[in-house]
């Protein structure tokens, strides 16, 4: 639910620029859905690819192990953030200001870099896809536009998966409480709602960071976040 508050933070937030990039043909409309499926496919490749990796790794000390143990791993997270943070430090003084448009080769390299943060807690999936973009020379607004418009391809596929482990842990019963249902929507609806005004205050300070060549300041906020974490 919360992903869903901030996927639609995103649509709101970039839909008059989106429509500016990637309807303003049926050319242009082809050329970016075709650049978005390249790198969400290389995301399904790596992603899928490093889970299977981890849990093989993990298997041996617990058989019941799931992806989603690793997400309440600080010291883990802690890592991420900083790889993170130096990740958006060096693009931002890698960026040299050629002004590239999205190329074959940026989204393979985008949509692998998501994949890698898709088990990480902290690595933070935006800063990552959009400094990496930076790092190939994509214009700063494309490399904005381009990685939020993969995470909303990429949001209802988390969604279903979340779905499926509820089902399948038994969280659906076949006695329906309506009780019980009323119970748990209420505060999901008001967890979406909240995530979304969040999202678009969030979407805002990032866009401020990355346009007015900030952006370096996002991955100092990330070693901050990291010490945090370990401390706490």
């Amino acid at each position: 639910m919360l992903h869903t508050g901030t996927m639609l933070a995103v649509i709101v937030y970039f839909w008059k620029s989106w429509k500016e990039t990637y309807f303003l043909s049926v050319n242009s409309f082809y050329k970016n859905s075709f650049f978005i499926l390249i790198a969400t496919a290389m995301t399904g490749v790596i992603g899928y690819g490093l889970q299977q990796v981890i849990k093989i790794m993990m298997l041996n000390s617990d058989s019941k192990f799931e992806i989603e143990s690793l997400f309440g791993n600080s010291r883990l997270m802690a890592i991420a953030l900083f790889v993170a943070g130096i990740l958006i430090i060096v693009s931002s003084y890698l960026y040299d200001n050629r002004q590239r448009n999205m190329s074959i080769k940026s989204a393979i390299w985008i949509g692998a870099i998501q994949g890698l943060c898709l088990p990480f807690r902290g690595f933070s999936r935006s800063g990552a896809t959009i400094s990496t973009g930076l790092i190939l020379g994509v214009n700063r607004r494309k490399a904005e536009e381009f990685s939020f418009a993969l995470a909303v391809v990429l949001t209802p596929v988390i969604i279903t998966k979340e779905i499926i482990r509820l089902v399948n842990a038994n969280f659906v019963v076949n006695t329906v409480d309506i009780n019980a249902i009323i119970h748990l929507m209420i505060p999901s609806l008001l967890g979406m709602i909240f995530s979304f005004f969040a999202g678009l205050l969030a979407l805002r300070w990032l866009s401020s960071f990355l346009e007015d060549k900030h952006w370096h300041l996002f991955g100092w906020y990330c070693f901050l976040a990291a010490l945090i974490v370990l401390k706490f």
